[in-house]
């Protein structure tokens, strides 16, 4: 029943936030009244989903294998997915049989839960699978990816398939019906914790003292210089493992192949290479959680951009929609059309793919924090 609450508070969010785009609430003061009572209704049922969780009067599920979560506290994109990415990846290293486990968010499997790989061929389509773990599935080989809203029904499959010895949950800060052995919370270093109001009035899921049953706390989407955020988290729970990680772009695939369709460079593109995009004007689509970071990262890599087409976070494309895209870009002028490796996964096989495509995604670094954390990670779960 409280997880149905705790359901039912978001989508109330959802609503009361659509809202206020329009006409509803043009009342400034009685808008931030009403969200200050959700918010508080927000946390009252939150709390005490918490209570009865820490009392013991809801027993966790435990699975036969080392379970690592990888979570947030807050709404928005923070990195989840390529952290899930590099951490499998790692385990992988470690000699470590590594399954992941996706909810499958907007998947048709995510209710009775499926396989999406089994680390050499994806059996699913975005509609099945949902866009996140086809995403992994389809850059994890040798890591099978397995979906569905029931975690330990989930993570037994993984261990009666594919023999695991440790599985990763993607965003599983908040399932605490099952056990973890790993609790990472990751923490956009931009935002933080945005106006320290819990949903719907700010952007945290659960107030910043659930932090303290976290093992340890990543930074995500660090600066170079400090922000004075990784100093703010040892202050608020001193001896925790904190973390900063970065986040670094690079060209997942271009389509056609060969760039020199729109711009003159050599067609032998390395994922980190930039330049051949650095003379060319570009239109911009995407719908993932920060769609406007995005867009800058992008206007920091080309010559201009000349237009941009914004959808919401997991927003499934239609025929229609790529016409409306490839229509726009056209009108625009741009000789290339940039999307990310997250919306990428909502296309292929099923539309047309524009030419002079370019899908950039994300890889996660730790820099100096690169050989603690890999230790952090091994003594965990060795």
């Amino acid at each position: 029943m409280i997880d149905n609450i705790f359901k039912s508070m978001k989508s109330l969010r959802n609503t009361i936030l659509s809202a206020m785009t329009g006409n509803e609430f043009s009342n400034t003061t009685f808008s931030l009244s009403v969200l200050y009572l959700l918010s508080r209704l927000y946390g009252w049922g939150v709390g005490l989903r918490s209570s009865i969780y820490d009392a013991g009067f809801v027993r966790q599920k435990k699975l036969p294998c080392r379970v690592i979560s990888i979570g947030n506290l807050t709404v928005g994109g923070t990195g989840k997915t390529p952290m899930t990415i590099y951490v499998a990846r790692m385990l992988q290293d470690l000699g470590l049989r590594t399954a992941v486990i996706s909810r499958g968010y907007k998947g048709a499997m995510e209710r009775q839960g499926g396989i999406v790989s089994d680390g050499k061929t994806v059996f699913s389509g975005v509609e099945t699978a949902g866009d996140e773990p086809l995403m992994m599935a389809r850059s994890l080989r040798g890591i099978p990816v397995i979906v569905g809203r029931n975690r330990f029904n989930a993570g037994m499959l993984a261990i009666r398939d594919f023999s695991a010895d440790v599985v990763v949950l993607d965003d599983g800060f908040q399932h605490r019906r099952l056990h973890r052995d790993v609790d990472l919370v990751l923490i956009d270093d931009k935002t933080f914790l945005g106006n320290g109001h819990l949903l719907p009035r700010g952007i945290l899921r659960e107030p910043p003292s659930v932090l303290a049953r976290s093992h340890a706390c990543v930074l995500t989407r660090s600066p170079k210089n400090p922000t004075g955020h990784f100093e703010n988290l040892h202050q608020m729970f001193p001896g925790k493992e904190i973390f900063r990680a970065f986040h670094t772009p690079y060209i997942h695939g271009l389509f056609p192949e060969d760039p020199h369709d729109f711009a003159k460079q050599s067609p032998l593109v390395k994922p980190g290479d930039f330049s051949f995009l650095r003379n060319s004007s570009v239109f911009i689509f995407s719908g993932i959680a920060k769609n406007k970071e995005f867009q800058e990262m992008v206007k920091e890599k080309v010559k201009s951009v000349r237009g941009c087409r914004e959808y919401p976070d997991h927003h499934f494309y239609t025929r229609g929609d790529m016409e409306n895209i490839i229509g726009l870009a056209g009108q625009s002028g741009a000789e290339a059309i940039i999307t990310t490796e997250k919306d990428f996964s909502r296309l292929g096989g099923r539309i047309q793919i524009p030419s002079n495509l370019v899908v950039i995604g994300v890889k996660i670094s730790f820099g100096e924090d690169g050989e603690r954390f890999s230790r952090f990670i091994q003594n965990r779960v060795q």
